[in-house]
């Protein structure tokens, strides 16, 4: 090699390896790293909500209720799995004071029993799931939260506003959700947690595949919503990806709509 050559070489390589620390690689790469859980995050909107978040950078890791359902998923293999109940308080204490650190709680965990909430007991275990739970996940979070300044972002729904007939336990749920979310923002603001909902409308998930399979009752949803077709999961990802970032900085007890205009009318 000529010595005009090795000299450049040498100049070169000099400037990569004097690059400041505090580079854009760096910080995409590792000072941007946050940590978030995500409940129920290897089923429906909660996968999609893993999967957009990882895309985005955020380390993940996506709580299910069961082996059988973490095995089904099919997230990319680093984002992190594990068990949780989060009608267990032992089971949801373990994992959340197992955590070094976390910057945001996203509560997607929930159940629906169509048909079956008249019965009191199933009353008691829809509500215990999707309310009590993610109140249950929220306060063991808080501390940790209020160290990183973070955020949660909750599964409301349409049905947060309105009735449902057949589902009266999960319909209560989620209007508690909706509540929950304003009352734990204007306390949790002293604490620098910003905490704002979801309001899923008609989506794209093993939730609703029996209504989509059934022409009739498909037709009508869909000639009630302006935008005239189902949500996908990922489209609401996106609305939870905004809301856990620096530009929703100053958003917090907000529920917002991913329903394609359906609540509007």
């Amino acid at each position: 090699m000529r010595r005009s050559a090795t000299i450049q070489l040498s100049v070169e390589l000099k400037k990569l390896i004097t690059r400041p620390f505090n580079s854009l690689y760096f910080e995409r790469k590792v000072i941007m790293k946050k940590n978030v859980v995500v409940t129920g995050g290897t089923r429906g909107i909660g996968a999609a909500v893993s999967q957009v978040l990882f895309a985005a950078g955020w380390q993940v890791i996506a709580a299910s209720n069961s082996n059988a359902e973490i095995d089904a998923f099919e997230g990319h293999a680093d984002i992190e799995r594990r068990v949780l109940d989060v009608t267990d308080d032992a089971s949801v204490s373990n994992l959340f004071d197992g955590l070094t650190g976390l910057d945001a709680l996203v509560n997607c965990a929930g159940i629906l029993r169509r048909g079956d909430e008249y019965d009191l007991a199933v009353f008691q275990q829809v509500l215990n799931v999707n309310l009590v739970g993610t109140m249950r996940c929220c306060m063991a979070a808080h501390s940790k939260l209020r160290d990183s300044h973070g955020a949660i972002v909750n599964t409301a729904s349409m049905l947060s506003t309105f009735g449902g007939p057949l589902v009266p336990a999960y319909s209560a749920s989620k209007g508690g959700v909706a509540q929950l979310t304003k009352s734990l923002a204007g306390k949790w603001a002293e604490d620098n947690i910003r905490v704002n909902a979801v309001a899923p409308g008609w989506i794209e998930t093993e939730m609703t595949q029996g209504l989509r399979d059934a022409p009739e009752r498909s037709d009508a949803i869909l000639s009630r919503t302006p935008m005239k077709r189902w949500g996908k999961a990922e489209e609401v990802g996106n609305v939870v990806k905004w809301l856990l970032s620096s530009d929703a900085s100053f958003v917090t007890g907000s529920i917002y709509p991913v329903d394609g205009g359906y609540k509007a009318l």
